[in-house]
């Protein structure tokens, strides 16, 4: 169903020229947020070299999310920045290249003296590439 609904939603990649405008004052500047793939996120995860950061809302984080990610809900950030150390990169995610939850954590976590980048994507994408997923919720 997650790639029945990806093709759609890739094609806001490239939008039509009279919709340009629309998306970029959506999405702002995100040149200057630089971006990471999934596959490069698992590799320094394995590596212990960086901090995911699900800022998404904390039911969709007891949902489902990437393994060893952390949760500081968006909204929380700015008040819980002293749970974050300074030295490590962080890379924030949230529910996909449209959702800019990750891109307002990288701007408060950088304006804020810390390395951190976005997840080009989100982890609906995160757990569809088969990576592994943690769930907070009781299974049933």
């Amino acid at each position: 169903m997650f790639s029945l609904w990806q093709s759609p939603r890739d094609l806001g990649k490239s939008p039509p020229a009279d919709l340009q405008p629309i998306v970029a004052s959506y999405l702002h500047d995100r040149e200057s947020l630089a971006a990471i793939t999934c596959k490069e996120l698992k590799r320094r995860l394995d590596e212990g070299g960086v901090i995911a950061l699900d800022v998404r809302p904390e039911q969709e984080y007891k949902a489902g999310h990437i393994a060893k990610a952390r949760s500081i809900p968006v909204a929380e950030l700015k008040s819980r920045l002293k749970d974050l150390p300074k030295g490590k990169q962080i890379v924030a995610y949230c529910r996909g290249p449209y959702c800019v939850y990750a891109d307002e954590a990288v701007e408060i976590l950088r304006a804020n003296g810390r390395k951190a980048v976005r997840l080009e994507s989100g982890f609906p994408d995160w757990k569809c590439e088969g990576l592994p997923v943690d769930s907070l919720m009781p299974r049933s």
